[in-house]
């Protein structure tokens, strides 16, 4: 049976720079214009990165982490745009299933179909959601948040009562910023909850490799005309705590 080792990805340095924070034994690999740090959270050994933005760089990152490094599972953090009407910035988004919403090859395949694998969703593992799930309802229900967000930043971004959704995510190389982006989606996914830019190509070679992995988000816009408002303060304030204090709950 193989060592379990755990890979926790993010795509912006400042996504999981908090969490490369909290390794002991703490060492830097560099490889294919990425740096690795490898090392042990809560006495569990694993291994750190940012990806770079989108599909493709978070396919060949993840891709490493399974080879080279050879995780046995994966958890992904960063943030993500609201897509339901139900999501509210500062909440948290499980991805139960991930789909790639600018997949289409119609009418070779049905639209976001990965052509060849015969699937357009791919499913999380049961247990690792439930893990998460209870582990970030915990996190909520005790308000530890509170604890190490400022009340001022929380007031900055609205942010009162963070709920946690799990469904479905969905993953493209475009970033949203007009209201007419969201509403055609809408439209076509509506049981979507949120987007991003590379959670489903994680999720595709995850599941090529049989390995096991979650994607959190944290919701930092509502992915219309006033997305890029403090953005980048949003994901050094609030978000990166976030992946801070979910990641050391559920590696325990």
């Amino acid at each position: 049976m193989s060592e379990k080792i755990i890979g926790i990805m993010g795509a912006i340095p400042e996504e999981i720079n908090g969490v490369v924070s909290l390794l002991s034994n703490k060492k830097e690999h560099k490889l294919g214009k990425r740096t690795y740090y490898t090392g042990e959270i809560n006495n569990q050994k694993v291994v750190v990165v940012f990806s770079r933005i989108g599909k493709v760089a978070a396919a060949t990152t993840v891709s490493t982490l399974i080879l080279e490094f050879k995780i046995t599972e994966l958890i992904f953090t960063g943030v993500a745009g609201a897509i339901h009407s139900s999501l509210k910035i500062g909440d948290i988004v499980l991805g139960e299933s991930l789909i790639q919403h600018d997949m289409n090859a119609h009418p070779l395949f049905p639209a976001y179909e990965i052509p060849l694998l015969n699937k357009a969703y791919f499913n999380s593992d049961n247990e690792r959601i439930d893990l998460a799930t209870s582990t970030i309802l915990e996190m909520l229900e005790q308000q530890n948040l509170y604890d190490v967000i400022t009340e001022e930043d929380l007031k900055k971004f609205n942010i009162h009562s963070p709920q946690l959704h799990v469904g479905l995510i969905g993953s493209g190389d475009l970033f949203f910023s007009t209201n007419s982006q969201k509403e055609k989606l809408q439209e076509k996914l509506p049981e979507l909850l949120c987007v991003e830019m590379e959670g489903a190509a994680v999720a595709q070679v995850c599941y090529e490799f049989g390995i096991p992995y979650i994607i959190i988000r944290t919701i930092s816009d509502e992915a219309d005309d006033k997305s890029t408002v403090d953005f980048n303060s949003f994901i050094e304030k609030i978000s990166n705590v976030y992946s801070i204090e979910i990641i050391k709950n559920i590696i325990k």
